[in-house]
């Protein structure tokens, strides 16, 4: 496997560090890298189980990015170190343009991977690639609706003392709830979307297989994978 990916300009760069930006807000762990044929599948985590107990579905964000150079890589890696070489890496092309460079011209940015970690649990859930059934679109204003009042409940119904177990516990019921209207997505869906900035006012696609929902808009996609024992599996 390889410890690098090349990116073929800067606007790409930028889109990477927005949509890890936004990710780190909700859930700042770790994220997955799966480089294939020229493109780079960067997943991170919104919502996720811990233990047999907790209700919560796992909602995964997912951005695509077109790939410089070919690369084969599946890694896992914290959240905050790829940032921080983005970062970096961000500002020396600001460098490079202040000296004189054609901000212009497509230059590829090659991103070193940080150490990779191994206990993330929600990383050994792999979404499928192929098998989606297309279910009607819904609508991106009833997503956004689930998540704010979501949002809301949750801030109203955890104490600011609270402790993790009440945390978790309010959350799963919150986000685990299904949608009005679109009783087979949890609004742990409309969460991800909005706080990846993926919904706009365009419908949003949905593609369904086996316990997996996609949804799919031109900024993104976020997948659910239902807990096994629900009536909908």
């Amino acid at each position: 496997m390889g410890t690098t990916f090349t990116l073929p300009d800067v606007a790409s760069l930028g889109d990477l560090r927005t949509y890890l930006g936004r990710a780190a807000r909700v859930e700042d762990g770790s994220v997955r890298l799966i480089a294939d044929s020229g493109v780079l599948a960067v997943y991170t985590a919104i919502l996720y189980p811990l233990g047999l107990l907790d209700e919560l579905p796992t909602v995964l964000g997912l951005r695509t990015f077109s790939l410089a150079e070919p690369a084969t890589i599946d890694a896992v890696v914290p959240l905050a170190s790829l940032q921080e070489r983005l970062r970096l890496l961000a500002e020396a092309q600001d460098a490079e343009h202040a000296e004189g460079a054609d901000p212009t011209r497509a230059t590829p940015i090659e991103v070193e991977l940080p150490l990779e970690v191994n206990t993330v649990t929600w990383a050994a859930i792999s979404p499928p690639r192929g098998g989606w059934v297309p279910l009607p679109d819904v609508s991106s204003e009833l997503l956004k609706r689930a998540a704010k009042a979501g949002i809301a409940e949750v801030a109203e119904a955890v104490p600011s003392n609270a402790g993790d177990a009440i945390v978790r516990r309010v959350r799963s019921e919150v986000w685990g709830r299904p949608i009005p209207m679109i009783e087979h997505l949890p609004a742990g869906a409309g969460f991800a979307g909005e706080s990846l900035g993926f919904l706009g006012h365009d419908p949003v696609r949905v593609f369904e297989t086996g316990p997996w929902s996609r949804l799919t808009t031109s900024r993104g996609h976020v997948l659910v994978k239902r807990r096994a024992w629900s009536l909908s599996s």
